[in-house]
């Protein structure tokens, strides 16, 4: 001990204590790198919202990760070579050329131990505390190591250019509707939120993914009015009607010329029999074309997000949607919106259809045909594909290129179709099983 006691001057206190000066350091930097990039900025948004500095400071920080995490390494990979090489000039002091492994072995376990797993385990299990923390002077970091950041990210992207590899600034690894949703089927999978939840939730962020097409109701099950019916049979439809808003055509069903609300029908019928001392026979001067209210088209392609605005803006709830050739093609209505959300809306006026969905006696699940692909994906938590086809018999069309025939098989996407009935061109009814309970023949 006596022969390195002479070692143990002020130089060896000084160059101990700035070794772990620097080994604080780095855990700072190592800390912050993965408080700043681990937490979530909508948690720091909130708190920032409420007043809170640090939160705000971390958010400014990272609305620039390229240039924050540049500065974090920068000054993390300064620290620690400095760390190191003044552990090396000491160690080599006290114990020769044998010093340099010494130190690096020493140094190795400081810096993984103390300098990144302990600070960034600190950071992972409490991020957003950590960031609000570290922000304040970590903001002053990047300040100064700015302009050296500059150029080291300007090198880069040259270097990475010589190799065809573009780096665009602006661009978000992932979407916050992908990190939203992502969040959710995370969730739903360990048992935190009900698939209920999760469905609404999805819905209402999927409102700009999909069309006024894909849910419409389709022009072959639209109610219309003939305007050149007798008057008494038109009340008689819309009266048994179990809809209020009734499209009114005139010679063709395609040449729609206004919408007739039922609520317009019945005022107009009681002031026409209540001026004529009750006689029913009043009825014959009713004037369809003047109670019909202007029609409200929409182009196919247009987004559910997008049109439940008009439709709030314009104080509409029902609206004809035309082809890009301006022919009919269906309906929309406010509700079938927002049953995309909260799923399936009804009231006592509703007709009563049978299920979409039901499990037939061996395991296999009984489908209509116009169900479309989402609401069987949603119902079942299956991913059958929706880009090419919106029903499930669009799908099965589109995958066998044809019409098929009653009880022809097919196997496609993970699951076997069955086509059970047929009504004309149209599938009204496909039996599905997935292909891990029971392998089907194509």
């Amino acid at each position: 001990m006596g022969e390195y006691a002479a070692y143990l001057d002020t130089a060896f206190w000084v160059s101990v204590g700035a070794i772990l000066l620097l080994l604080v350091i780095s855990g700072f930097f190592s800390g912050s790198e993965t408080a700043l990039t681990a937490s979530s900025r909508g948690k720091l948004k909130a708190q920032a919202d409420k007043g809170a500095t640090g939160a705000r400071k971390a958010l400014a920080l990272t609305d620039d990760s390229e240039r924050m995490i540049g500065a974090i390494l920068l000054g993390n990979n300064m620290v620690n070579i400095l760390a190191a090489s003044l552990a090396t000039a000491l160690f080599t002091r006290i114990f020769g050329e044998s010093g340099v492994a010494l130190a690096t072995l020493v140094m190795t376990l400081l810096v993984l131990v103390f300098a990144e797993v302990l600070p960034k385990t600190y950071a992972i299990s409490n991020p957003e505390s950590a960031a609000t923390r570290v922000a304040p002077l970590l903001r002053w970091v990047v300040a100064i190591f700015s302009p050296i950041v500059s150029v080291v990210r300007f090198v880069v992207r040259r270097v990475l250019a010589l190799f065809g590899v573009t780096i665009d600034p602006d661009s978000q690894i992932m979407s916050v509707h992908e990190e939203i949703a992502g969040t959710l089927a995370l969730g739903h999978s360990t048992g935190s939120v009900e698939k209920e939840h999760r469905d609404r939730l999805l819905g209402a962020l999927d409102l700009s993914e999909r069309t006024v097409e894909e849910i419409m109701r389709h022009r072959s099950q639209v109610e219309t009015v003939n305007v050149d019916d007798p008057i008494e049979e038109v009340i008689a439809q819309c009266i048994n009607s179990p809809h209020s808003r009734l499209p009114m055509y005139r010679e063709d069903p395609e040449n729609i010329i206004g919408i007739l609300y039922v609520r317009d029908l019945v005022r107009e019928m009681h002031g026409l029999v209540t001026q004529a001392g009750g006689s029913y026979s009043a009825i014959a001067k009713l004037d369809l074309d003047a109670l019909a209210r202007p029609p409200y088209f929409v182009p196919e392609t247009t987004p559910l997000d997008e049109q439940m605005q008009e439709f709030l803006r314009l104080r509409r709830h029902f609206a004809l949607v035309v082809d890009e050739y301006g022919a009919l093609h269906g309906l929309i209505t406010l509700e079938d919106i927002l049953e995309e959300i909260v799923g399936e809306i009804e009231d006592e006026y509703d007709t009563t259809h049978a299920p979409e969905v039901e499990r037939g006696e061996g395991g296999e699940v009984l489908v209509d045909g116009a169900m479309t692909i989402r609401d069987l994906n949603r119902t079942l938590d299956w991913s059958l594909p929706d880009e090419e086809a919106v029903t499930v018999a669009g799908l099965v069309i589109h995958e066998a290129q044809s019409i098929p025939e009653e009880g022809q098989v097919f196997s496609f996407h993970g699951c076997r179709f069955k086509v059970l009935a047929r009504d004309g061109n149209r599938i009204t009814r496909i039996s599905l099983r997935r292909s891990d309970d029971q392998s089907g023949t194509s």
